[in-house]
């Protein structure tokens, strides 16, 4: 099969077509499903939520738990999750576990969202202040102490702000969203509103002791147990829970959920897409090639399939599309640095801003950015170095060369005659008489025709 096939093939393997792993395991009715949220909140997270959800759904499980331990992650994801358990006809639990986990910021609002909220010992909650780029909103200042006499009144909730009118925006959205999910499920709704406008965090003991979760529990098995016996409203209405002595089975991501948890990693997207513009670069320097091509096609596609998944900010891939491109035309067009230094400052740069947002887990690594800047620094002192010596070597070719040669002289001299150069005949004028078999010197060229002088015998062939 022709290599030209491999990206539509592999691009046909990607979108669809093969039923996804977890989907050929039955689930028999009434069991508790399990699914592991951990690290960031991305694109995989939340698809891999909807269609345990779906299964769970059409399986007649009895009850779905969402055991976290995440430092929060995207808010277009975030937003996709909640929806999914608010619109699921099973009762959906969230989980924070085991000891020593978090639900924070992200992961704060997927738990307000969830039928049941559960805390094992020993993690926490909190922090939901959204994160964009250019750092956090400000945290609030302490309220003011009243003032003599003034103790008995009561002051009106009053929003705050930080000054920045999109700053705001973001978080009184953010405060409004989480505060609805606690009043749905009837959870604390001024904790909520804390938790977006201060950052607040609380370890599970104390969640509890505030209405902020239902549970606090040490494993499934004491979970399932707590629960069974609840009233819950899902999306298909009211439903008591029966979960006690439900055997829990747990889900992992199918295979096309996992490749896509790889290539929506910022870090691997880079890299696809330097992959993919080095990869058509030498495929057009050297039509025919197929392998740089086809690779860096399919890299290319990828880089941007991930790419309209993550916060990127397109400034920062119109950056780097010229740093490789000043890069490039130092390659080609040596300046002796201007343009190659140009060019890395700007793939630099742009590297850095390349996503935009500040969410704990789809940042760009910067040494892997160092790593490829220095390579492509490394390359380029390379090039100017030989630039450099190239200019200082001796030219050797063309009408400079052929100045102080020795030929043999054929005959025809004074006035016109012939010469034998490096296995060519040429014509050749001369003022002075030599005979046929001398040796004669290149001393001058008048187009076609070469100026020679006869040698002394000491320098003859």
């Amino acid at each position: 099969m022709s290599l030209r096939w491999a990206p539509y093939l592999l691009l046909l393997l990607l979108v669809g077509g093969a039923p996804s792993a977890d989907a050929e395991i039955p689930v028999p009715a009434g069991e508790a499903l399990v699914i592991d949220i951990e690290g960031a909140i991305g694109p995989a997270t939340s698809t891999f939520v909807e269609r345990s959800i779906a299964r769970a759904a059409g399986s007649g499980a009895r009850v779905l738990i969402l055991r976290m331990d995440t430092p929060g992650g995207l808010d277009t994801s975030m937003r996709a999750i909640v929806k999914a358990i608010l619109a699921s006809p099973v009762a959906v639990v969230g989980y924070v576990a085991p000891s020593g986990a978090r639900a924070a910021s992200a992961g704060t609002y997927i738990l307000y969202a969830c039928h049941i909220a559960a805390m094992a010992p020993g993690t926490n909650l909190g922090a939901a202040t959204p994160v964009q780029i250019g750092g956090l909103p400000g945290i609030e200042p302490e309220p003011k102490q009243p003032k003599e006499g003034e103790a008995g009144k009561e002051e009106q909730p009053k929003e705050k702000t930080t000054g920045d009118a999109s700053k705001d925006k973001l978080i009184n959205d953010a405060a409004a969203y989480l505060r609805s999910l606690a009043q749905l499920r009837g959870r604390n709704a001024e904790w909520a509103e804390q938790a977006v406008r201060g950052a607040a965090s609380l370890p599970a003991e104390e969640a509890l002791q505030l209405g902020v979760v239902d549970l606090v529990v040490p494993n499934l098995e004491a979970l399932l147990t707590a629960i069974d016996g609840r009233l819950v409203r899902t999306a298909a209405g009211e439903m008591r829970l029966a979960t006690a002595g439900a055997t829990l089975t747990v889900l992992t991501p199918d295979w096309r959920t996992r490749i896509l948890a790889i290539i929506a990693n910022p870090n691997v997207a880079y890299v696809l897409m330097l992959i993919g513009i080095y990869g058509l670069i030498y495929e057009f320097s050297n039509p025919g090639t197929v392998l740089p091509g086809t690779v860096g096609a399919v890299s290319l596609v990828l880089a941007l399939y991930a790419f309209q998944l993550l916060p990127v900010n397109y400034a920062g891939v119109a950056l780097i599309l010229l740093g490789l491109a000043l890069m490039i035309a130092e390659a080609f067009m040596p300046s002796f640095g201007a343009l190659g230094i140009g060019g890395i400052a700007a793939f630099v740069v742009g590297s850095l801003i390349l996503v935009d947002t500040e969410v704990p887990g789809f940042g760009l690594s910067v040494p892997l950015v160092l790593s490829f800047a220095l390579t492509s620094g490394v390359l380029l002192v390379v090039v100017i170095g030989m630039a450099i010596r190239s200019r200082r070597r001796a030219v050797v070719s063309g009408s400079e060369q052929l100045m102080g040669a020795v030929a043999t002289a054929l005959g025809g001299f004074p006035d016109d005659g012939s010469v034998h150069l490096r296995g060519e005949t040429w014509t050749a004028r001369s003022t002075a008489p030599i005979a046929p078999g001398q040796a004669v010197e290149v001393i001058g060229r008048e187009g076609l025709t070469l100026i020679v002088s006869p040698l002394p015998l000491s320098k003859e062939i």
